[in-house]
């Protein structure tokens, strides 16, 4: 019966989130006004294939994982959040978890930069949402799985990255994430999924054992990147990262200068961003 019922629930909130308040085109003819089950499971990261199941009550047992991302794709407030969990037979992530949680002061932030490339990140750099302009520019990371959405693996694994880096700026990429994640695992001591994260880049990456065994401390600071994209070439953007006090979100936010070719191009990816998504 729980089964059934939290797949009623996430069809009936599915059903009151219209695309254009998740960021989404509303091109073509739709049947209902809110979410299809394709645009949910590229808004929470999930196969469609599952949401079918879990909306069917043919699945069981959703991880925490799982049921936060549909919280957050969903817009729920804390208290339809802990509701959710409850029907998934869970109890909602305590103080002692890093923070996935997107309070709605801050989506309401990230509905007014629909024009702008930005990601939000949880303490431990695991990505938890993108709009449409950041997967254009950076790539769609709507099918990546587990520890793929993690910025810190990606970046000590060798997975494609479209920003241009030097030695230089690579290495002081590398001590900042090292540095961020040792902290927050300090914050975080009890957070198993983190500790696991940490213990299998420390088996996996020669490099961040040696950052991590060494204690390095170093700040993220504002940046100029560029991105050679494979469509619009070579951008060079502004990246500010900021952090959310007492969420420990990270939103990173990509800019261009005004009235520049880079300006140009970013717009013509945004454009080409919403065309693939209403493809």
């Amino acid at each position: 019966m729980a089964t059934t019922e939290f797949g009623r629930t996430v069809h009936r909130w599915r059903d009151r989130v219209s695309p254009e308040a998740a960021g989404l085109p509303t091109g073509g003819q739709r049947r209902a006004p809110g979410l299809r089950r394709e645009e949910l499971a590229l808004l929470a990261g999930i196969s469609v294939d599952y949401i079918t199941r879990l909306e069917q009550g043919r699945a069981s047992n959703p991880s925490p994982q799982v049921v936060e991302a549909l919280a957050r794709a969903l817009r729920l407030s804390s208290g339809e959040r802990a509701h959710l969990f409850d029907l998934a037979g869970l109890v909602p992530p305590g103080p002692d978890t890093v923070p996935a949680y997107i309070t709605p002061s801050v989506q309401r932030l990230l509905d007014r930069l629909t024009g702008t490339p930005v990601a939000v990140y949880d303490a431990s750099w695991t990505l938890l949402i993108a709009n449409p302009p950041y997967a254009a520019l950076m790539g769609d990371p709507s099918g990546w799985r587990g520890n793929e959405r993690n910025g810190v693996w990606r970046n000590f694994l060798g997975y494609e990255n479209r920003v241009r880096q030097t030695p230089e700026s690579r290495g002081a990429l590398q001590a900042a994430l090292v540095a961020d994640l040792r902290a927050t695992v300090g914050r975080y001591p009890a957070d198993q999924r983190l500790r696991r994260l940490v213990a299998e880049l420390q088996a996996r990456s020669d490099r961040f054992a040696e950052l991590w065994d060494s204690g390095v401390v170093r700040r993220h600071e504002a940046a100029r990147k560029t991105i050679d994209h494979p469509q619009v070439g070579a951008l060079t953007l502004d990246c500010d990262v900021v952090t959310v006090a007492g969420s420990d979100l990270h939103i990173m936010i990509y800019t261009a200068e005004p009235g520049t070719e880079d300006a140009e191009r970013l717009e013509l990816l945004t454009v080409l961003g919403t065309q693939s998504l209403l493809g």
